[in-house]
């Protein structure tokens, strides 16, 4: 393998190649714990989903247009033992709790984190590597996860509970039944990665992103920045966005499929997140 070098003011990337040509450099968190960053290229894409789609919602209306500059986005999302490495690391703005999922497993997903608890895990990562990590606005979040494809998921049309962790008794278009694990599944577990190399981006847990909740994307921005407007309708932006459905969750969990939950809640053990890192880089 023959890595590729980037410059930073901080750091000199080096990215290394795997399947799927996919580019990745690798944070070591102390004591054995790594974080694995794939490089997403920039690109445009059509944000939402179509009308005809099934179990398309207005709030994925309407498509549009988005230019995304290029990225490092977790090739997993972040894990308890990850969190545990970042969470005994100095604090920043608040307190972190090293252990608090309900489904343990030092390779599951993080979960009953709340929005302000990532954004922490984020600040004390930054502070860690001198590079600037951060949630993924949702364009971002799309674009990483449709990985150039249009259809429902990024692996087609339909999904089975052998390519991913969500509620197997029920089925989406010509999908069939399968098993409903009930639970958290370790990062990784199906093997199957998108076309950018990214694992567990429908089901398993749903993940935080940076933007404030919208109701549609009348207005959204069209540069992949996140969309946070404080203040302008303070029940609608109370909330924050959530991505990528959960284990508990029926199989409508599409590149598009929004939610949102409350930004203070570390109640829900069907959420997590995966973080980026703002970097340019070149292949």
């Amino acid at each position: 393998m023959e890595p590729v070098s980037n410059e930073t003011p901080q750091h000199r990337l080096i990215i290394n190649r795997h399947r799927k040509n996919a580019q990745y450099f690798v944070e070591d968190l102390g004591n054995g714990v790594t974080l694995e960053m794939v490089a997403i290229p920039g690109g445009t894409f059509l944000m939402g989903s179509p009308d005809t789609e099934e179990r398309h919602r207005e709030s994925e209306s309407p498509q549009h247009e988005v230019t995304v500059k290029s990225f490092f986005m977790g090739k997993y999302p972040v894990t308890q033992a990850q969190w545990q490495a970042v969470a005994s690391l100095p604090q920043i703005n608040q307190e972190l709790n090293p252990n608090p999922s309900r489904f343990k497993g030092a390779d599951r997903p993080v979960e009953q984190v709340s929005w302000y608890d990532a954004v922490e895990f984020c600040a004390r990562l930054s502070q860690l590597s001198k590079r600037p990590y951060r949630l993924p606005s949702e364009a971002e979040w799309e674009y990483a996860c449709r990985a150039g494809t249009t259809t429902p998921f990024h692996f087609g049309e339909t999904i089975s509970t052998e390519l991913a962790n969500y509620h197997g008794n029920y089925t989406y278009g010509k999908g069939v039944k399968g098993e409903y694990r009930g639970e958290t599944s370790p990062v990784g577990s199906f093997e199957v990665a998108n076309e950018f190399g990214l694992y567990d981006m429908h089901g398993n847990v749903w993940e935080w992103c940076a933007d404030s909740w919208h109701g549609d994307y009348k207005g959204a921005p069209e540069d992949g920045s996140a969309w946070i407007e404080e203040g302008k309708d303070e029940n609608e932006n109370s909330y924050r966005l959530l991505r990528g459905g959960s284990w508990f969750n029926s199989p409508g969990c599409r590149s598009a499929s929004r939610n949102y939950g409350h930004p203070g809640d570390r109640f829900s053990y069907l959420v997590g997140f995966r973080v980026v890192c703002a970097v340019a880089w070149t292949l």
